[in-house]
C-alpha cells in the first residue's frame, strides 16, 4: 500500500520542500566545489534504477581531475581532498540528488543506485534489488554503508526489498541522520571510497 499509492508523492514533496529550505546550502556548495575542485561543479553518471531502467545521477562533485604524466587519472585516494572527504562524510555532496528524486528516478529510500557496469556480474537474488526504486539512502547504509562487504549490501538490499513499509522507511530516514553525524561507515577499511563490485567480492 506504501510503496504502491503514497511512497512517491510522500518523496517528491519532501524534495521539493527541501529544495526550497536549502536553496540557500546548496548553492553555497555549488560555489564551494568550483572554487576548491573545479568546473563542473556536479557530477553526472549512468546508474541502474527501478526494473533496470539507466539514469543520470547527481552529486557534488569530491575528487579533482589531477592526471599523471600519461594522462590518465590519478587513483581515487590521491584525487579525494580534503574538502571532499567533508562532503562525502556529511552526505552533502549528495544533495543533488533531491533533483533526482522530482524527476522520478530515486526516492528517498531504497537500495543505492550503481554502476552500469555492476549489472551483468549480479545474480538472480541481487538483481532483486532492481524490484524498488533506489534511494539516496537505504537498509544497507544504516547497517554499514560503505564499511561492509558488497555480499553484506546485497543481502541488506534485498531485505528491504521484502519489508519495505511506511514505518521502515521512517526508521532508516532517522538511522541515516544518526549515521550521518557520526560520520560511520564513510568508506572501506584500506579504501579511499570502496572496492569495484567484481561479481565474486
Amino acid at each position: 500500500m506504501w510503496s504502491k499509492f503514497f511512497k512517491k508523492g510522500f518523496d517528491v514533496s519532501l524534495a521539493f520542500l527541501l529544495c526550497v529550505l536549502f536553496s540557500w546550502l546548496i548553492l553555497i556548495i555549488w560555489l564551494l566545489v568550483r572554487i576548491f575542485l573545479g568546473s563542473p561543479a556536479i557530477f553526472k553518471q549512468p546508474r541502474v534504477g527501478y526494473q533496470e531502467h539507466i539514469f543520470t545521477v547527481y552529486k557534488f562533485r569530491t575528487m579533482t581531475n589531477k592526471k599523471d604524466d600519461a594522462g590518465n587519472l590519478l587513483s581515487d585516494a590521491l584525487r579525494l581532498t580534503r574538502f571532499g572527504k567533508f562532503l562525502r562524510a556529511s552526505s552533502l555532496d549528495e544533495l543533488p540528488q533531491l533533483f533526482n528524486i522530482l524527476k522520478g528516478d530515486m526516492s528517498f529510500v531504497g537500495p543505492r543506485p550503481l554502476l552500469l557496469e555492476y549489472l551483468p556480474l549480479y545474480n538472480v537474488e541481487q538483481k532483486r534489488r532492481h524490484w524498488v526504486m533506489p534511494g539516496i539512502t537505504g537498509w544497507a547504509q544504516v547497517n554499514g554503508r560503505n564499511a561492509i562487504s558488497w555480499q553484506e549490501k546485497f543481502k541488506l538490499d534485498c531485505w528491504y526489498v521484502d519489508h519495505l513499509s511506511f514505518f521502515l522507511d521512517m526508521q532508516i530516514m532517522l538511522l541515516t541522520l544518526k549515521k550521518v553525524f557520526k560520520r560511520e561507515g564513510v568508506s572501506q577499511q584500506n579504501q579511499a571510497t570502496m572496492e569495484k563490485f567484481t561479481g565474486k567480492n
